[in-house]
This record gives structure tokens, C-alpha cells and sequence, in this order.
């Protein structure tokens, strides 16, 4: 009897070690987070629709629905509830009753999922029955509704099979001619192209508006409707450069383009995800204009705009950083836009007469997304160390929450990031984050993880990480380094690292990981570090030049470019960059470096691919996992079946987020 108080406390201590593992961010999470993304405003600035992704556990892979709530926050409703197909890219009518919007979903009870392909469908705004609009063989990749709601501007592949040709029961040879024939995603790219369509919404009928041997993306309407601008590469071959530009065609069967920009150099590379803007009276289109091809991705994107009718472009605010979704105000004499800084992005306003950038949303954040109705009310997406992207009304300088679908993460004990700064060892300023375990106690040092990003050209910013999170609760500190050829610092400190990978970059990892364990947080013998894509690259890179490191992650990484050459889909940045490896083999040898001196790694790896990735195929993994497993030196490889370069597949994230965590926990923690 005596005995039971000590039964009862043990209960106790039991629940209360329960309840505080329940409040730590664990694997399991990452399916419970939601992304919100692609916010529209109405007409009227009224009301906000949007898309909101997440795990659907039971089948095992991500879901879209459309949402929508008022812009004073209240009348929150989902719109679309279908468990096995997707909705997303949402457009509201100009009287804001209805809603188009792209879905994979079957057209009626006798298609299968298998059969049905994305098309465009339009709703009522408040819900209701859909119906689908567009019946394009092989899909719909992108449309816009004009503003009279009568027509769509789509954008659709050339279809495999044209009407009256019998399908084959076997897929035919692939055959290719084209410079770039691979893209992740995508797949073996043949003759078959991305063309402009006109759409009549009340007939059904599509007409052809720009035939032959190139791509038209990004398409986007006039305010008044008769003109379509949109985004192609053009000249004999347009795989292998990188010269983008904006064309024009009136909304009519048989017109004639015009091509609008003229910059040698990209003019709206649709990997910024940026459409044209229009000006409110048509005059103007604000666009994004990157550098000459040679800079690829390491010049940072400036705002352009361009007048309509000479064709005229401007750089308003010539800045040495990175602009992306320009939205036009209401009386077109500014354009909001997000403005990357070092650390930081903020949806800002850029005043035309001066140039002058004043910011909207300050301090530490991450702003990803922005709309802008009619009538001058503004939306920011963005999210911050501790809150994944989320909804913001911009009212002066001040942000007004709207949606609130991921207020569970209040019960979880997360960790916040601080700027960390100090120099590499040539004396260059350099940034970073540091993320510091739940139940941090100063003067202990703790195992540390060096998480490296991807691009290069990117940056770890204030923004909430999922992986931070996890390896946060389980007591590792986490250090986010942004070495030279990261973005956010301007041209010259993205350059750096031009055609010379894994030098100056490797370099300033370490001494930020020296800084850490300078600053009494990283144990120096309890050091791992990993990345995905070019975070692998430089994962194997440090490896292979420093032997401190107990552990790494290298996930969809590669280190013999000679073996990538012509087998991922980067042939004409290889070309741009490196040259080629017959031509350049000093280039060559040195950003393969570690595969050919895999020698000196002795720290051990677990390498992870996706079996479908034409970004960084599993060559570079399998070819690393092979060199270090031929000499005995512990290591693994995971590969993801199906996936493409970024994975989808919830029970593959949850797999991949805890075996990082147990391959850092079995030498970090022994």
C-alpha cells in the first residue's frame, strides 16, 4: 500500500513527459502543416480567394482545395472538397460572382482519375456545383479569364495524339531533336510545344494564336481586353539560350504578334514566377529583367517597365537586389512588389517618379506572395521563423492576420532563428541563422547541424523550416549559413562563386562553423551538416575538403559534372557557365572535385535521390554513395520511387525528414 503514492507520481511524471513531447515538432508534424498559397483579390478588394495544400494521409499524397474569405477576416469557407483531385489557380469574374480556376479532377462519374487531365472550371464564388469549361487533349497548363469573363487565354501542349490518331497500346519511341530534350517534371521533351489559345467560354471553341517551334508561357490580359501579353523564347533555336521576352497579340483569330521587349538578356524568366503586369490604364506593363544569359541566375532581377506603344523600358529602382510579383496601385503612379534584403524578403512600394522603395512589412520575414485589388487593398503571403506562410491584410505599415489554418502550431514549443554575422577567412562579411535546441541552456554546447541551401543562387531567410523545427526538438542546434553566391547580398556576392563551385562557398561554411563553436554552442565534435540539390553539392564539397564533420545528409546532390553533362536538364547553363568538358577541363575538374578526390571523405553520408528527377538525377547520388561505400566509409542511399526533384509524397517527406534525424542522432548522438 505503501507503494502507491510512488505508483501514483510516476503517473504523473509519465503525463507530464507525454504532454511535453507532445508539444515538441516531430516528423509526424510536417503533415499537419498547411501551405497557403496563390492569394487573388476580387474586383472590389472584397473578398480573398486562395489555395490551401495539404497531406491527405489516408492516400498518401498532397492535396489542393480552394478557399475563400472576406477582407475584413470574417466568412472563412472552403470552397472545393474533393479528396481525390486537386483546385488551384483561382480568378474571379469582374462582378465577383464567380470563380475559374485550374483542377485534375474527372469531368463526371464515367471518367477515371487516371483519364482526367487539368482543365479549366468555373464555380459559383460562394460554392456550389462546377463545371468544366475546357476539353484540351493533353490539359491545361495555365489559363487567364479575361476581364469580361467571356474568354480564357490558355495556355496547352501540343497533343500526343491528335483527334482521328489511334492511340498505340504501347507508348511510342521517344525521339527528340531538341537541344535541351529533358525537364524535370516534364519529361524527355520532343517536338511538341506550349502554345496561346484563345478560348470562347459560351461556344467551347479554341483557336490557335501562336503556332511553331517555341514555347509561350505566362500569359496575362489588357484591362480593356483586346490585347494578350505573354512570355516565349524565340530565334533558330530557343533551348539554348536564355532570352525571354514579353510579346503582344490582339485577342483575335489570326493575329499578328509583337514582340514587346527587346533587353538581350531575360526578360521575365518564367522561373520567377511572375506574370506581366498591366498598368490600370493599359499604357505599361511591369515585368522583371534578370542580366546578360552569361550571368544566368547570379545577376539579381530588377523592375522593369515598359511602355506599351514604343516599347520603352525603364528601371525605375535600379537596386542591387532581387524584385519578384509586381502588382500595379490603383492610380498606376507606384508598383508594390517584394524586395529581397539580406535575411529577409518584405512586400514594399516603389514610387515611379523617384525610385523611392519605402517597405510595407518590416523586421524579421519572409514574404512570398502579394495580390492587389482594383480599387487599391492589399494582400501579402509571408510567414516568419515561427509561422509558416500565412494571409495579411496591408493596411499603411501594419499586417492584419485573415486566415488562421495552421493556429495548432501555437501549442508546439518551436524555435525561433537569430542573425548570426562574421567574415570568412579572407576578411568577406558574411550571415547566417542560428537556431538554438527547445530548452536551450546557455554555456552547454550542444550537437550542431550546418544546414546548407540550395540554387546557389538562394538565401536562408526568416522563414518557417519544417527540418529546423524537428532537429530543434530533438536537441540539435541548427546553423543556416548564406555563403558567397547566395542571393539577398547583390551581384557581386552571388557571382563569387561563378564557374567555381565549392571554393569560396566551402570556405565560408567553415568559418561559420567555426563562429558557432566560437560562441560556445556547437560541440566541435559533434558536427553535421546536409543539403538538397546545389545544398548537396556544397554538403559534398565541405566533406571533401574538412574532415571535422561526423555526419552528413546529401539529398538530390552531384559531384562528377562530367558524368551530368547532357544527362540533367542543364545543358545550356552548363554550356553558358562551365563550357564544355572537352573544351574546359580545369572547369570540370573543379566542380568534381569531390567526386575525384573521394578519397579524402571520411565523414559518414547517407545519399538521397528522387528516381524521377531530371534536375539532379540519381547519378549524382549513386555515384557518390558508390565511391564512399568502395572504401568502406559508412553510408546509405535512399532513393524516393516516382518522385520528381522537389517531393511530393507525404509519407516520403515523413520518411526522408526521420531518417535525416536518425542518421544525425546515431553518430552525433551515439
Amino acid at each position: 500500500m505503501k507503494r502507491l503514492p510512488c505508483i501514483l507520481l510516476l503517473c504523473v511524471a509519465c503525463g507530464a513527459q507525454a504532454t511535453n513531447e507532445d508539444a515538441l515538432f516531430q516528423p509526424a508534424d510536417l503533415a499537419r502543416v498547411a501551405d497557403i498559397s496563390e492569394p487573388a483579390l476580387s474586383r472590389d478588394g472584397d473578398w480573398l480567394a486562395y489555395v490551401v495544400s495539404a497531406a491527405n494521409v489516408d492516400a498518401d499524397r498532397s492535396q489542393s482545395d480552394l478557399w475563400r474569405v472576406r477582407y475584413d477576416g470574417s466568412r472563412r469557407t472552403q470552397l472545393t472538397q474533393t479528396p481525390d483531385s486537386n483546385e488551384w489557380r483561382p480568378q474571379w469574374s469582374a462582378d465577383a460572382t464567380r470563380l475559374a480556376f485550374l483542377s485534375d479532377r474527372p469531368r463526371d462519374a464515367e471518367e477515371s482519375k487516371d483519364e482526367a487531365t487539368t482543365q479549366v472550371w468555373m464555380m459559383p464564388a460562394d460554392g456550389g456545383e462546377a463545371r468544366r469549361l475546357t476539353d484540351f487533349a493533353d490539359g491545361v497548363e495555365d489559363f487567364a479569364l479575361s476581364p469580361d469573363g467571356k474568354r480564357l487565354a490558355v495556355i496547352a501542349i501540343d497533343p500526343e495524339f491528335p483527334p482521328g490518331t489511334e492511340k498505340p497500346k504501347n507508348p511510342p519511341p521517344i525521339v527528340s531533336e531538341r537541344y535541351q530534350f529533358k525537364e524535370d517534371g516534364t519529361g524527355y521533351l520532343g517536338s511538341r510545344r506550349k502554345h496561346l489559345y484563345l478560348f470562347d467560354i459560351a461556344s467551347g471553341k479554341a483557336e490557335l494564336l501562336t503556332p511553331g517551334a517555341h514555347d509561350e508561357q505566362l500569359p496575362a490580359w489588357s484591362p480593356d481586353g483586346t490585347t494578350l501579353a505573354y512570355v516565349t523564347r524565340r530565334g533558330a533555336d530557343p533551348d539554348r539560350h536564355l532570352n525571354y521576352d514579353i510579346y503582344l497579340i490582339e485577342a483575335n483569330a489570326g493575329a499578328k504578334e509583337r514582340q514587346l521587349t527587346t533587353f538581350p538578356g531575360a526578360d521575365l524568366d518564367p522561373y520567377w514566377e511572375t506574370y506581366p503586369a498591366w498598368s490600370p490604364d493599359g499604357t505599361r506593363i511591369a515585368y522583371l529583367q534578370s542580366g546578360e544569359d552569361k550571368w544566368l541566375y547570379y545577376a539579381p532581377w530588377q523592375l522593369a517597365v515598359i511602355d506599351v506603344a514604343s516599347g520603352k523600358a525603364t528601371l525605375p529602382a535600379p537596386i542591387d537586389r532581387c524584385f519578384t510579383k509586381p502588382r500595379w496601385a490603383a492610380d498606376g503612379k507606384s508598383i508594390f512588389a517584394l524586395v529581397e534584403q539580406s535575411l529577409v524578403t518584405h512586400v514594399s512600394r516603389i514610387d515611379l517618379a523617384d525610385g523611392r522603395i519605402s517597405e510595407l512589412s518590416h523586421g524579421p520575414r519572409f514574404d512570398y506572395d502579394l495580390d492587389v485589388s482594383a480599387n487599391g487593398r492589399i494582400v501579402v503571403l509571408g510567414g516568419d521563423d515561427l509561422h509558416p506562410y500565412s494571409l495579411s491584410a496591408v493596411e499603411g505599415d501594419a499586417l492584419r492576420p485573415l486566415d488562421g489554418h495552421n493556429a495548432w502550431l501555437a501549442q508546439k514549443k518551436l524555435a525561433g532563428a537569430e542573425a548570426i554575422r562574421f567574415q570568412s577567412a579572407d576578411g568577406t562579411p558574411l550571415e547566417g541563422l542560428l537556431v538554438k535546441p527547445v530548452g536551450y541552456k546557455p554555456g552547454k554546447r550542444y550537437p550542431t547541424i550546418v544546414r546548407l541551401h540550395g540554387g546557389p543562387v538562394y538565401q536562408f531567410s526568416h522563414e518557417f523550416m519544417v527540418d529546423w523545427q524537428v532537429y530543434a526538438a530533438n536537441g540539435f542546434a541548427v546553423v543556416a549559413i548564406n555563403p558567397r553566391g547566395s542571393s539577398g547580398r547583390g551581384f557581386d556576392f552571388a557571382r563569387a562563386i561563378y564557374a567555381d563551385w565549392g571554393n569560396k562557398d566551402t570556405a565560408d561554411v567553415l568559418a561559420g562553423v567555426d563562429h558557432v563553436v566560437k560562441m560556445g554552442i556547437a560541440d566541435p565534435a559533434r558536427l553535421g551538416l546536409g543539403g538538397w540539390s546545389y545544398g548537396a553539392i556544397l554538403t559534398n564539397a565541405v566533406i571533401a575538403s574538412d574532415t571535422r564533420f561526423k555526419a552528413a545528409v546529401s539529398g538530390a546532390g552531384a559531384s562528377n559534372m562530367y558524368a551530368l553533362y547532357g544527362h540533367d536538364q542543364y545543358i545550356r547553363e552548363y554550356t553558358l557557365e562551365l563550357g564544355s568538358p572537352w573544351s574546359n577541363r580545369e572547369l570540370y575538374d573543379r566542380a568534381s572535385f569531390p567526386f575525384l578526390h573521394a578519397d579524402r571523405i571520411t565523414t559518414p553520408t547517407l545519399f538521397q535521390c528522387a528516381e524521377k528527377d531530371f534536375n539532379v538525377p540519381c547519378l549524382g547520388a549513386e555515384q557518390m554513395y558508390q565511391a564512399l561505400r568502395v572504401r568502406d566509409i559508412p553510408t546509405r542511399l535512399v532513393i524516393y520511387p516516382g518522385e520528381h526533384h522537389g517531393l511530393s509524397v507525404p509519407s516520403y517527406l515523413r520518411d526522408r525528414m526521420q531518417r535525416n534525424l536518425d542518421w544525425y542522432r546515431r553518430f552525433l548522438k551515439p
